[in-house]
């Protein structure tokens, strides 16, 4: 009878490590502190360690996540809301808020991106959109003046709603009195190498019409699809359907190969009567199946081979934001640090309150509800990447450290 190739043992080591390549993946999460009765952020740690996440986006640069998650590897985007756009134009301010907000906390906490406004453009705000280049501009110039080009970039995330058009997939087109504008944001990102982050939430399109819109279609969860009759591609899910018509309205304009992230996407898991589909069930089918996909380093049907890097919206529920009830329900976790729902990953201990009084914006929070897109528009917000260098080389050290397993196990055989 021939021999295992390898001994339990060193199958237990291969399998670990195969099992921490899956988690190198790049799930991000939304960590919004829009509430009074938060973890305080040295508790947030395991439980952001707990479901696998190396990425974490701020609505702030709030010191205390910051210093907490020193020396930890979790990547961080931090964030200007909108309210800073005017400031920012100025070089000596932008300097100042990069000095003290940023490069205080390199190299220890690992901060990669700035965020410069939140959905500027569909607020329909000529003062806010007019601000919003510039003041990305002036913080890629401290940025470049401190020396921290190359390793935190600048960037801003949209709406859906910035589509004229979404479906089918490759019909997606930006909005016409905006392709001036995105054209010259995607012009920064190419020269500057910065993603375009992009919010989406298909909980939207079934929330505004759950009759005609596929529950399982927008929950990961076998089904029929769609077939884009333009480009023949078949769709399982209305998340890449969303990501591609964004690839499609890049190309639109004369974009093929920028990087798109996926800033937000998530689902409430409680609403009010008119919510459809807000219910614990759904929210666990959308997060886990979605975390799921991620881990299998699955592109999408236009972009197969880029990785999928989202950020899944929250972290936690937050108990003072405003708007309807799925607004303060949207959280993997509640405050005490127990699950909202079944994660299919190892619960957590209770974790202590903070005495926050919760100023820091996210997620939908930032755009109040009724600056959401339209039913009749891309009903949601969206986001996602290609392969980035720094992921690339992050697997290739993991599996160079699998041969080496392997070939240990193999001579210790001997």
């Amino acid at each position: 009878m021939m021999e295992p190739l390898l001994t339990p043992i060193a199958a237990l080591l291969v399998a670990c490590l195969f099992s921490s390549i899956i988690m190198v993946s790049s799930l991000g999460i939304n960590y919004g502190q829009i509430a009074n009765n938060l973890p305080l952020p040295e508790n947030v740690v395991p439980l952001v360690k707990s479901i696998g996440a190396t990425r974490i986006k701020l609505y702030d640069a709030d010191p205390h996540v910051l210093k907490a998650f020193a020396n930890t590897g979790v990547e961080f985007i931090v964030s200007l809301g909108n309210e800073y756009l005017a400031n920012m134009k100025d070089p000596s301010k932008a300097q100042s808020w990069v000095k003290t907000n940023v490069q205080a906390y390199l190299p220890a906490t690992k901060i990669t991106c700035i965020a410069v406004g939140n959905e500027v453009l569909t607020f329909n705000d000529t003062t806010l959109t007019d601000n919003l280049l510039p003041a990305m501009q002036s913080v890629h110039t401290a940025l470049v003046n401190l020396k921290l080009d190359k390793l935190v970039t600048v960037t801003t995330a949209h709406s859906l709603a910035i589509l004229q058009t979404s479906y089918p997939p490759s019909a997606g087109v930006f909005r016409r009195d905006l392709v001036t504008c995105v054209t010259q944001i995607v012009d920064f990102h190419c020269k500057t190498g910065s993603p375009f982050l992009i919010n989406a939430y298909p909980y939207f399109a079934y929330k505004g019409n759950p009759k005609q819109v596929s529950l399982d279609f927008v929950l990961f969860q076998p089904n029929s699809g769609i077939v884009d009759p333009e480009s023949n591609l078949r769709y399982d899910n209305m998340l890449f359907a969303q990501i591609d018509a964004v690839h499609s309205a890049l190309a639109s304009i004369g974009y093929k190969n920028v990087c798109v992230q996926i800033s937000e996407t998530g689902w409430p898991s409680k609403g009010d009567a008119d919510e459809a589909g807000a219910t614990p069930e759904n929210a666990r089918k959308y997060n886990c199946n979605l975390m799921k996909l991620i881990s299998q380093k699955k592109g999408t049907p236009m972009k197969p081979n880029s990785d999928l890097n989202i950020y899944v919206f929250a972290l936690f529920n937050e108990n003072l934001k405003p708007g309807p009830s799925s607004e303060r329900n949207y959280g993997l976790f509640k405050p005490d640090g127990s699950q909202a729902y079944p994660l299919g990953v190892p619960a957590i201990s209770a974790v202590s309150n903070n005495s926050s009084s919760g100023g820091s914006g996210s997620g939908t929070g930032t755009t109040p509800s009724a600056s959401l897109p339209p039913a009749s528009s891309s009903s949601g917000y969206l986001a996602i990447t290609s392969d980035s260098g720094r992921s690339l080389c992050r697997c290739k050290s993991l599996l160079l450290c699998l041969v080496a397993f392997i070939s240990l196990a193999l001579h210790l055989q001997c």
